[in-house]
């Protein structure tokens, strides 16, 4: 058992997701959350770098401090109305509270991470799960993340590579571009999924709407095909 898994991203029409050079229209950002909000998702979960600037850059005391911490989850809530959720395995976060606006924060861990990093998690009544020793098991990540706090469906809302990521080990349900109406022509910055060089682990996809929003925005919506279906 685990959330069923939505993408809801503002690509550019060339799938470029780096928007701080774009015009973009007015609204763009409300928009984005009225789309969003349609599918009545329990959390949104995004990577160490996007979830920076919401997290804060609290102090983390120096030095090894205190007991040793047992590498297993650690649940400051499981009530909230709803979560965000970030993939940080190395435990760089300076998180300033355990909530963002109305939602409760949950960070994912390797076991490589200091106990004196578990301890400032703690201070701050941070939930903190475990993806593995080394590397994060994105599937053993879902399944945690529906047993500990019933989350049933689960924004992706980037960056490339933990898009990437979910891609690659297949684990994406369905797709929510809002396309902006912008052809970026980049090199190098990220996509909408950045899962490996080469080849990348295509996945056939399945047309479920198509809208036109206000702003010239294309709202696209796919849903990824298993099997023969």
């Amino acid at each position: 058992m685990r959330p069923y898994v939505i993408c809801h991203m503002v690509p550019s029409v060339d799938g470029r997701i780096v928007t701080g050079t774009w015009r973009l229209p007015r609204g763009l950002l409300a928009e984005y959350e009225r789309t969003g909000a349609t599918f009545g998702a329990d959390a949104w979960i995004i990577g160490r770098v996007s979830m920076e600037p919401y997290a804060g850059r609290a102090g983390l005391r120096a030095g090894p401090g205190g007991e040793r911490l047992p590498r297993t989850d650690f649940v400051a809530r499981s009530d909230a109305p709803s979560y965000a959720i970030a993939i940080d395995p190395g435990g760089k976060l300076r998180w300033e509270s355990g909530s963002i606006d109305q939602d409760h924060a949950v960070t994912v861990l390797t076991e490589q991470v200091p106990d004196r990093y578990l301890a400032f998690l703690r201070s701050k009544g941070v939930s903190y799960l475990f993806g593995g020793k080394q590397r994060i098991a994105l599937p053993t990540v879902l399944r945690k993340l529906r047993a500990r706090f019933g989350i049933r469906t689960l924004l992706l809302e980037g960056g490339g590579k933990i898009n990437g990521s979910f891609l690659a080990a297949n684990l994406v349900d369905e797709l929510s571009l809002l396309i902006a109406p912008v052809a970026d022509g980049g090199i190098g910055t990220p996509t909408l999924f950045d899962a490996r060089e080469g080849p990348g682990p295509a996945r056939p996809l399945k047309l479920l709407a198509v809208e036109r929003r206000r702003g010239d925005l294309l709202w696209i919506r796919y849903r990824v095909r298993r099997g023969r279906r």
